[in-house]
């Protein structure tokens, strides 16, 4: 038995990650799975009649120590991993679908669940439980559980097949992120970057024994340069390695993965009686159908495209009268945007910097949370972290009971995946009349400090930061009886309401006076600044929506129809990107075979639901706009309704509960300059 498999004895039961070692893992997996097996075994041997507290309630508080090994084990996979845990996943992740599938698939107990299910009036059941008993038996339903032993059969095939092309896709994603240096000797390359930007490219070329500057894929990295860097061949060279991930014909190449995770998907799809992956996944969302999905697309396609037409040609003429530049390619369009956006507001990233230091964007979007939910953050040392630059905090609300553990990683390393996520490495339940408080971390990528300055963040890392914050707090404040219900366990296109909302304080005067401080003078930053943020915030806007749309659509080409004829990923995404095109194709690029999202993420069907949910967010901040930014009744009934509720209930009630009206897409489209104010 190793630590893993016992409670944890530590402050707070978080996880002692200095007291686990790689090896623990294997043997801890295998033996909570046995465990698991073993509490699944005695609900289905039950001898007394099947009861909502028997089956159904048993059934979702069981395995919880096998869940805890495996949020530590598939989190610290994403934001600290090694040669070994990658080994140690390709083996684990198969056994892991095998026992899920020997849950479904076990007929015994689904019959339990199902005699459950047809007496279900016959029970006094909560809202909550009623939803929670919809869920378990739909979890059995839509994996199997009525399929006859052949296609049964055929099914855990497939899952344990899906899982491991899944960690493959990654793995390759990852190698080719931190195989790619662009070693610069010339300082001359540099022309254009700004001196922090210089000096991290400095720091990493030291670190790693070198002369001269390096530039990577990570973002940090990738993106000043694509932005501020005037060579323009170097930033072909960049944009061409960024876009090739896993596209090279070489052993980290991903198009067979692509193709065959898509045909997987459909082939399971059809199994359960779907015609796509795409309307077996989307049942289970707001949305309900790839019709309507596509409907929504098209429908905010019309809207943006010609603005976005528009945008480009602006672009395009900007360019060419500043550089002579005949056709603009996708490696310009950062590079003239910034400057264009410069020329129009008289703003750009360099000049805010100095305002966004990272300590005090933290202590900012604390400052946010206390004034709107009560909250206190409270740095600790006294808990376990697994990489020293992790932060520690405890949370609390205004009587000072605990509410959650929070965790946040800021910064890149070469053991941690591109973006940014939250996570959680213990969920909220209430078990035996106590609240067990849930254990929250958000990972990102953001520019480290060097040795003359301190991580000063972009206007985007600044929002990125909210964003990922806010699904923070959704997992915090959840207060829920079911760990399967609590916190982000919501359907997909509603989870990202929570982070989107909260990046509208950003641009909110009264918001950033609580921390956009210049770093050196502690000067607030000036309203003028405010003011030039705020107009450009929809810079771009029509392109920027136009490609999130074409995102979505590359998303539903993949999963709305039978893959089986699809001989060519490129050829493929071609054709799914000829209504939203607007740079020249890059032969040697593919997007497909890096997007992580859909093929190793939870968003296969679901990419759409970002521009989902910003028709919710932006409904949602019209509430508050009207009563005010920091109105803490608006406030407490986001909370009351929406962050404290997880998916208890289905999420157009809880919205519209917290509204008073469905959400309208206006709101947006205004937000977005895309229809009249």
């Amino acid at each position: 038995m190793t630590i893993l498999n016992t409670p944890f004895n530590t402050l707070y039961q978080t996880a002692p990650f200095s007291k686990i070692k790689n090896e623990d893992y294997l043997p801890a997996f295998l033996e909570a799975i046995k465990d698991a097996k073993a509490e699944i075994e005695t609900i289905t041997t039950n001898p007394e009649t099947p009861t909502f507290e028997n089956t159904i309630e048993a059934l979702d508080f069981s395995g919880e120590q096998l869940d805890r090994i495996s949020s530590i084990f598939f989190n610290l996979n994403s934001a600290e991993t090694n040669d070994t845990i990658q080994k140690i996943a390709q083996e684990v992740s198969p056994l892991l679908s095998e026992f899920s599938n020997d849950i479904t698939l076990n007929e015994d107990l689904f019959k339990r669940v199902k005699t459950v299910y047809d007496n279900k009036d016959s029970f006094k059941l909560t809202t909550e439980q009623k939803t929670l008993l919809d869920k378990k038996y739909k979890g059995f339903s839509r994996n199997g559980a009525n399929l006859p032993e052949n296609k049964k059969s055929r099914l855990r095939e497939i899952d344990k097949k899906l899982s491991q092309l899944k960690l493959k896709f990654g793995e390759n994603v990852l190698a080719e992120t931190n195989a790619y240096e662009l070693h610069i000797t010339n300082e001359a390359d540099l022309s254009g970057l700004p001196e922090g930007a210089k000096e991290a490219a400095q720091q990493l070329a030291e670190a790693k024994g070198k002369e001269g500057w390096l530039i990577t894929l990570d973002y940090p990295s990738y993106i000043p340069f694509m932005t501020y860097a005037d060579n323009r061949e170097l930033r072909k060279e960049l944009a061409i390695a960024a876009g090739a991930k896993a596209f090279k014909g070489d052993k980290l190449d991903n198009q067979e993965n692509v193709l065959q995770i898509a045909k997987l998907r459909h082939e399971r799809a059809n199994l359960l009686g779907y015609k796509t992956h795409a309307h077996f996944v989307l049942e289970e969302r707001m949305a309900k159908t790839p019709e309507k999905v596509k409907q929504f697309l098209n429908e905010l396609l019309e809207k943006a495209k010609p603005a976005a037409e528009i945008e480009f040609k602006n672009l395009e003429d900007f360019a060419k009268d500043l550089d002579g530049i005949e056709t603009l390619q996708k490696w310009d369009g950062s590079y003239y945007s910034e400057k264009l956006k410069q020329k129009l507001y008289s703003l750009d990233d360099e000049q805010l910097k100095p305002y966004f230091k990272l300590e005090n964007v933290i202590d900012g979007v604390f400052a946010i949370a206390e004034r709107l939910y009560d909250l206190k953050f409270e740095e600790i040392d006294t808990i376990d972290k697994y990489h020293e630059d992790v932060l520690t905090y405890k949370v609390t609300d205004s009587q000072g009971n605990l509410v959650s553990i929070f965790y946040a990683d800021f910064f890149p390393r070469p053991g941690k995946r591109n973006g940014a996520w939250m996570t959680v490495y213990k969920p909220q339940y209430i078990k035996n009349g106590e609240n067990s408080r849930p254990h929250i971390s958000i990972v990102c990528n953001f520019t480290k400090p060097t040795k003359s300055k301190p991580s000063l963040l972009t206007f985007n890392e600044v929002t990125t930061l909210f964003h990922e914050f806010g699904h923070a707090l959704h997992g915090m404040l959840a207060n829920t009886t079911y760990p399967s219900l609590s916190g982000t366990s919501v359907f997909w296109d509603f989870v990202e309401l929570p982070s989107q909302v909260l990046e509208n304080w950003c641009y909110e005067k009264e918001a950033l006076e609580l921390f956009a401080t210049h770093y050196e003078t502690g000067e607030l930053i000036p309203m003028e600044l405010i003011e030039k943020i705020k107009a450009s915030a929809t810079f771009h806007e029509g392109m920027q929506t136009l490609r999130q749309i074409s995102f979505g659509l590359l998303d539903l080409s993949w999963h709305s129809q039978n893959p089986n004829a699809i001989t060519s990923v490129k050829a493929h995404e071609h054709k799914a990107f000829e209504n939203t095109k607007l740079y020249p194709d890059v032969a040697e690029n593919c997007m497909s075979t890096s997007f992580s999202h859909i093929f190793q993420g939870g968003y296969s069907s679901g990419y759409y639901s970002y521009k989902w949910a910003e028709v919710l967010d932006a409904d949602a901040f019209e509430y508050f706009l009207e009563q005010g930014v920091f109105d803490k009744n608006v406030a407490q009934k986001f909370k009351d309704h929406i962050l404290s509720q997880g998916g208890i209930e289905d999420p157009m009630t809880l919205y519209k509960r917290f509204r008073g009206k469905e959400p309208q897409p206006d709101a947006l489209l205004k937000r977005a300059g895309l229809i009249e104010k």
